[in-house]
């Protein structure tokens, strides 16, 4: 079924005229360098061979829950043209450009408040540009159950259900069932916990009260921007004077001058934490095959080799030459040059004009710490 196909063949549910998706489409990538650059990040690629960029498919499934006219992306002024061009839709009073990268903090928020002043009854969900879902019509009932749980004031967040014990996630403890109407199964947050080491994440997945951490919020727009304004006054003020601007002559030039002076600061620790210590955090599970293709191991893991064509190898680039002998893992290469392999496992390779990589599966969590050697090493152009 295509994309287009699963939109038409799903209908929105009811009571969802005030609900307002926000896209934050920001961040380089780092993990799956040199693939993903500042210049053009992991969400503007189709690292999963769909026919759709992560963006567009995560505009796919957003959808049915919410008309053009109520999806915002909020993205940086470089790739600004970019998401244009993909989203044809996309209203240009729903697209926000950063001047420069100030964390999910400043990018949900300010969206947040663009919305609330066009409709004071809005609720906002956040929803990362670069995930991965399997199942988007898991995806749209999760999401119909929080807009529900939402409805109360709470801030509320999916939780995936583990199925190894990952390190590169965030995890959520959860306790009381909250007998929410429409949304029977959300809980609540007794914590927020920072990615943890493999003996903890184990405990964590086998204990039956943790989830991981999606990173996507539901919530009224006034209870986001009410804990934003108490834990971030700085932020929010700053928000707010780029927001007295918005449509008027003056909103460049005052998004110019406040932007650079907002802290720095992600979304969970600017509102989620803050909320979940006092109380304000519901936790609706979610396992629709959620993956945030955080770097190469997931998309090995997502974009399976075809059974018959030989050695497990995954080829990720339309006019990638790739030959293998006894050999495992997983290439990516926009070059016509061949890539051949002989004897090795879990291998992978990434091939660029630049730049080439190999690493493994097993080490591709530390490809960021390249990305930090070639920053040192000066070499901007290759970032």
């Amino acid at each position: 079924m295509s994309a287009n196909d699963s939109v038409a063949s799903w209908r929105q549910p009811p009571g969802l005229k005030d609900f307002y998706a926000i896209i934050p489409a920001g961040g380089a990538g780092t993990r799956l360098w040199p693939k993903s650059r500042q210049a053009s990040p992991k969400f503007l690629h189709d690292l999963l061979g769909t026919g759709r960029s992560l963006l567009q498919a995560t505009w796919d499934r957003i959808l049915p829950l919410a008309p053009a006219d109520r999806i915002m992306v909020v993205t940086g002024a470089a790739h600004a043209q970019a998401v244009r061009s993909q989203l044809p839709e996309l209203l240009d009073t729903r697209l926000v450009e950063e001047p420069s990268p100030k964390d999910s903090g400043a990018a949900i928020g300010l969206g947040a408040l663009l919305l609330y002043r066009n409709n004071p009854d809005a609720i906002v969900g956040s929803f990362s540009a670069d995930h991965s879902i399997t199942n988007p019509y898991g995806f749209r009932d999760v999401v119909q159950q929080a807009i529900d749980a939402a409805q109360n004031g709470d801030i509320v967040t999916v939780g995936i259900t583990p199925t190894n014990p990952a390190t590169g996630y965030g995890y959520i403890q959860v306790g009381e069932l909250l007998g929410t109407p429409g949304a029977p199964f959300a809980r609540r947050a007794s914590a927020f916990v920072e990615k943890p080491d493999a003996a903890t994440a184990r405990q964590y997945m086998y204990s039956g009260t943790y989830r991981w951490n999606a990173g996507m919020f539901i919530a009224r727009a006034d209870a986001l921007l009410g804990h934003l304004k108490a834990n971030q006054p700085e932020l929010y003020a700053g928000l707010e004077t780029i927001a007295d601007a918005a449509g008027s002559d003056d909103y460049d030039s005052v998004l110019a001058e406040v932007w650079p002076t907002l802290p720095r600061i992600a979304i969970d620790y600017a509102v989620a934490e803050p909320a979940a210590a006092a109380g304000a955090v519901a936790v609706v599970p979610g396992d629709f095959g959620w993956d945030d293709v955080g770097d190469f191991a997931s998309i090995s893991k997502l974009r399976q080799p075809v059974p018959g064509e030989g050695d497990a190898v995954t080829v990720v680039g339309d006019d990638a030459a790739v030959v293998s002998v006894d050999a495992t893992g997983v290439v990516v290469s926009d070059q016509k040059r061949l890539v051949a392999l002989v004897g090795v496992e879990d291998v992978v390779v990434v091939d660029t004009e630049d730049a080439l990589l190999v690493t493994t599966r097993a080490r591709a969590q530390s490809v960021k710490d390249i990305v930090e050697r070639v920053k040192a090493m000066g070499r901007e152009d290759l970032l």
